[in-house]
């Protein structure tokens, strides 16, 4: 069961969609259209048995093809396309910690938005793939409570979602309330404890009796009470708390808002929901921001860049 745009596309042929790749880049030239249509109407593991029919029949890698043919965005998107599902998120880590400068975005993403059992899987793909250990490589390009609260995401330890106690939500809330309304300065400690152990359907009432007790969102007091990268990351988790689709929805937006694309994020949301859950940030997008995603995508974006993400998008809602 998926909420995806993009399912597996039947009748599938990897021989014959490998010799149609194999046509459009070769020569003078690019077809970049038959690339594209091909690439975001099969699912990742039917793009992973195209490339192997295509070493086959050709003796040449489909992605150093790619590469080698095209530019740009569309390029990123193409081969971000082929990346295997299973290492994306852990190839996407590496970049953000590799070389001068940290890209703390994409680890608040990645960390705040996946279940535990996915955190799980990362951290094994990246000392598989990277022979390294995520969590060193973490905590040796971030500080502070920032890099408290990315260590436990890592644990994936969360409670699973059960019985909810109400003395229990009753107690989180007053203790959030505590070190974050009522103290001179946050008890950072608290929130990072409660919002990174405690399961999602507790947490979802705690926000709620939280209102009760103080008058304000929660995310209202960690606007008011943290900043900086740490902010970044509890809002991150409280949203994906409430609801995981919507704060993609709204990370899809600020992508696109105001001046310039920040086409990465765009390009990683994209490609990593496609087969998830891509169909509910869609409905999320619509109901939060008055326009639909593909309009978004629409006015915001060109060329083959813009026809391949509206194919991935799936459709309009109008």
């Amino acid at each position: 069961y998926t909420r995806g745009t993009v399912t597996a596309f039947s009748p599938f042929d990897a021989r014959a969609d490998a010799e149609a790749l194999r046509k459009a880049m070769k020569g003078m030239g690019t077809d970049e259209e038959t690339i594209l249509k091909i690439l975001t109407s099969r699912n990742n593991a039917q793009r992973q048995e195209i490339a192997s029919a295509f070493k086959t029949l050709f003796g040449r890698d489909l992605v150093d093809d790619l590469k080698s043919e095209l530019t740009g965005k569309f390029e990123t998107l193409m081969v971000s396309l082929m990346r295997p599902t299973y290492i994306f998120d852990a190839h996407a880590l590496k970049h953000a910690i590799k070389g001068a400068g940290t890209n703390e975005k994409v680890l608040t993403e990645i960390l705040a938005s996946r279940t535990p059992a996915e955190v799980r899987n990362i951290k094994q793909v990246y000392l598989k793939e990277y022979e390294a250990n995520l969590e060193d490589k973490i905590t040796g390009e971030t500080s502070g409570y920032f890099q408290r609260l990315l260590v436990v995401l890592l644990q994936a330890n969360r409670d699973p979602d059960g019985k909810v106690d109400d003395g229990l939500v009753e107690q989180d809330a007053q203790v959030l309330f505590r070190a974050g309304e009522l103290k001179w300065g946050t008890d950072e400690e608290k929130f990072i404890t409660i919002l990174g152990t405690r399961s999602v359907s507790h947490l979802r009432r705690v926000f709620d009796k939280y209102m009760t007790i103080s008058g304000f969102q929660i995310e209202e007091t960690i606007d008011r009470e943290t900043s900086g990268d740490l902010e970044k990351l509890l809002l991150a988790v409280v949203k994906c708390v409430r609801s995981v689709p919507a704060y993609f929805a709204e990370t899809l937006y600020y992508s696109m808002k105001g001046a310039g694309t920040d086409d990465d994020t765009l390009i990683r949301v994209m490609v990593s929901r496609s087969e998830i859950d891509l169909l509910d940030i869609r409905k999320e997008f619509r109901k939060n921001f008055a326009k639909s995603l593909h309009q978004m995508i629409q006015k915001d974006t060109s060329g083959d860049y813009r026809k391949a993400l509206l194919l991935l998008c799936g459709g309009d809602d109008d």
